[in-house]
């Protein structure tokens, strides 16, 4: 009997023999980026040896017939015991997704491994004539005195995981679809060889009492470091110094040291991702560079069908993502967002603005670290001005190597700011400050209170800045800004948080409303950013409003702040910046694992799919609002009514968006102003109905109350 695998669209036939060695191939090859080759062979050799069944042979003829494949493969491997046991839970959920390992009185209907594991199946006997399975002499590592072995073994099924996963899809492909249709990028040696071409005239700066000598000093450090030993790595730069070519710099040059794979950037914020992507791209060229996150447009439907298909393993030489889509993805049971995680293998990870880590799971984001750097051939750069004091929450065998030469004489030299402590106002003492000011930003902790203080002040120009504006809004805004700062014209900002972290804005005064000490150096880097002026004149004023608004997940931040600045710290002193994260996480103590991830991997309970559910570094529950203003937002909402979701669909509509908390959707569904976008979309996402609600100022209108309704 001729066993089959699939069948396409044209009547051809893939043999079952043929996709299981196929897909053996792959993942092996994707598994012995860590040493895991042979793990790898047999985890593809074995994944559907349940489609021997003859049940299964007769749906791929027609019959409607359900039948469960991926369990056979799954029993086979944790029948055999030893090593093969975590291969089963790769196979059982390459369709379905990493399970818990569950109790032992689970049933086969219950979604655990231990459940499964008991479900009667067809025969499918079948496969010991074709396939043979193949001896699993060795584990490919050892786990490091004193590690976890639980999380240690965890961490290795999810890589395995993926290696399946990536080649199950990928193979499948082929034979449905055709070969050709990827590409890959270019190598790193051809990066670094584009690199060096680009920089070569910055190389002749050499006098040190300029900012471009600076910059080349630190550039050329980065360089030389980059032959080290992989690692761990910190690039402690202030702002101005030029972190991102040198980062980049670092990465190209380690990666070709030492035969790496690919550059990983994780960014905290979209806005930063868009602009560091664009330098990439414009030195390595837009084909070598791989965004993703939710913002990312491109031009053409063909463009965005390779990077579409890049962004499903990240097949790219230089990869641009954010915190969310990297640590979610780490510690998901999802087959669609675990299949790139073993591309993150032998790959140089630079986290941006490091200090953005997320506080609520660092020791479990720490913990993943770990497993890369001592498992899978990663090194890693904590990038940022102003570095958290992660020391003690890495484990004593890694040591981090600064990359910035001269540290502490750098931040003197780039100094371009003063920071006062202006204590306790009012708004209305805040708002007459802002009236007599030509070029300033005002950074609040709230788009509520950045709405009401905007109102106060606003006049020829003066702009207001909040996620209360959808992006395209935002980016429209933000070119407007920029032009009036370049031509000295006043300019005044009314702000969140969101300007404190990318683009390329210079105002002489900043106002920055007291939170933690990083949120406000960040903010002082919007002052004096270009250098034109002297620092004596330039100043960042923190004060503390006197209204009583909360701010959601940041009370402890902004209480560690407020105790250092009552002893009179300098909050730009690199000491005060240590001593800040050093409170902050002892204070924040067994919350720094908020839900227990750690713990959901002990003694070999692998909760994988409690943990995919319960890791999410943004838990704010928030609507999305599709605002129509625009031609083109009100033609993406037809296409969506009409041809139902689609990936771009949702992806164009994003540029278009604002997200609101709960509470706030709450009112303004009572009071009607929105509805749902279409029947598949009427949980999440919402269309508002009154146009009056969202203004060219301020974007949408955030303080309608419970009682009010639109009149039609």
């Amino acid at each position: 009997m001729r066993y089959l695998a699939h069948m396409n669209d044209k009547g051809e036939e893939q043999l079952l023999k043929e996709h299981l060695e196929g897909t053996a191939s792959l993942c092996g090859q994707f598994a012995d980026s860590f040493g895991a080759c042979e793990w790898g062979y047999c985890c593809g050799l074995l994944h559907d040896i349940g489609k021997y069944s003859l049940k299964f042979q007769r749906r791929l003829q027609g019959s409607d017939e359900r039948v469960d494949h991926a369990t056979a493969g799954a029993k086979v491997c944790w029948d055999k015991k030893g090593m093969y046991g975590f291969l089963s839970y790769c196979i059982a959920g390459h369709h379905a997704g990493l399970a818990d390992t569950g109790g032992g009185n689970d049933t086969g209907t219950r979604g655990t491994m231990r459940g499964r594991m008991k479900k009667k199946l067809e025969d499918f006997q079948a496969y010991e004539k074709e396939i043979q399975i193949p001896l699993l002499k060795n584990p490919p590592f050892q786990p490091v005195k004193g590690e976890d072995i639980g999380f240690f073994s965890s961490m290795l099924i999810r890589m395995l995981y993926s290696c399946l996963v990536d080649a199950d899809y990928l193979d499948t492909e082929s034979f449905m679809r055709g070969q050709g249709i990827r590409d890959s990028g270019e190598p790193i040696p051809a990066l670094y060889e584009k690199l060096m071409k680009n920089i070569s005239g910055w190389l002749d700066h050499v006098d040190l009492e300029t900012i471009n000598g600076r910059r080349t000093e630190i550039l050329k450090h980065c360089l030389s470091m980059g032959e080290a030993s992989k690692g761990l790595f910190r690039l402690t730069v202030p702002t101005g110094g030029g972190k991102t070519v040198s980062s980049l710099a670092f990465a190209l040059r380690h990666g070709k040291e030492h035969h790496m794979s690919r550059i990983i950037y994780v960014i905290p914020y979209t806005s930063i991702i868009e602009q560091n992507a664009k330098v990439f791209a414009d030195i390595l060229g837009k084909d070598n560079v791989l965004e993703n996150h939710c913002n990312v447009e491109y031009n053409s439907g063909e463009e965005l069908k390779l990077m579409e298909l890049a962004a499903e393993n990240w097949d790219k030489p230089v990869i641009v993502t954010t915190n969310v889509q990297f640590f979610e993805s780490l510690f998901s049971d999802r087959s669609s967002k675990c299949r790139k995680l073993h591309n993150i293998a032998n790959s140089v990870i630079i986290f941006d603005e490091a200090q953005m880590l997320p506080g609520d799971y660092l020791k479990p984001c720490i913990s993943v670290m770990e497993q890369l750097l001592w498992h899978y051939g990663c090194s890693i750069v904590l990038c940022t001005a102003t570095q958290p004091a992660l020391k003690n929450l890495f484990s004593q065998e890694i040591e981090a190597a600064e990359l910035c030469p001269r540290m502490e004489e750098q931040f003197a030299f780039f100094k371009r700011v003063s920071i006062k402590n202006s204590g306790k106002l009012s708004e209305e003492e805040l708002i007459e400050k802002l009236k007599a000011e030509e070029q300033a930003l005002c950074i609040l902790n709230t788009k509520k209170c950045t709405q009401r203080i905007y109102e106060s002040v606003k006049d020829e120009g003066v702009y207001h800045l909040s996620t209360s504006m959808y992006p395209a809004h935002r980016k429209r805004v933000l070119g407007e800004i920029g032009e009036r700062l370049k031509k000295g014209e006043r300019c005044v900002v009314v702000s969140t948080s969101l300007v404190e972290a990318g683009g390329d804005l210079d105002f002489q005064t900043v106002y920055r409303q007291l939170a933690g000490v990083d949120s406000m150096i960040q903010a002082a880097g919007r002052c004096n950013r270009e250098g034109r002026r002297p620092s004596s004149q330039c100043f960042t004023y923190v004060f503390k409003l006197d209204n009583k608004e909360s701010v959601p997940g940041q009370r402890q931040q902004i209480e560690v702040a407020e105790s250092l600045l009552a002893d009179n710290r300098n909050l730009e002193d690199l000491e005060t910046i240590k001593r800040y994260f050093e409170m902050l996480y002892h204070f924040r103590g067994e919350s720094l694992d908020k839900k227990e991830i750690l713990k959901k991997f002990e003694r070999g309970d692998f909760q994988f799919s409690t943990v995919g559910k319960e890791f999410r570094l943004i838990e704010e529950n928030t609507k999305t609002i599709l605002i129509p203003k625009e031609e083109e937002a009100a033609k993406i909402l037809g296409e969506l009514r009409i041809k139902g979701i689609t990936k771009e669909g949702i992806r164009k509509m994003g540029q278009y968006c604002v997200n609101v908390y709960e509470n706030d959707f709450q009112k303004m569904f009572a009071a009607g102003m929105l509805r749902p976008i279409s029947e598949d979309l009427k949980d999440d996402y919402f269309v508002l109905t009154d146009p009056d609600k969202y203004t060219d100022e301020m974007g949408l209108d955030l303080s309608v109350g419970y009682g009010e309704a639109v009149m039609f």
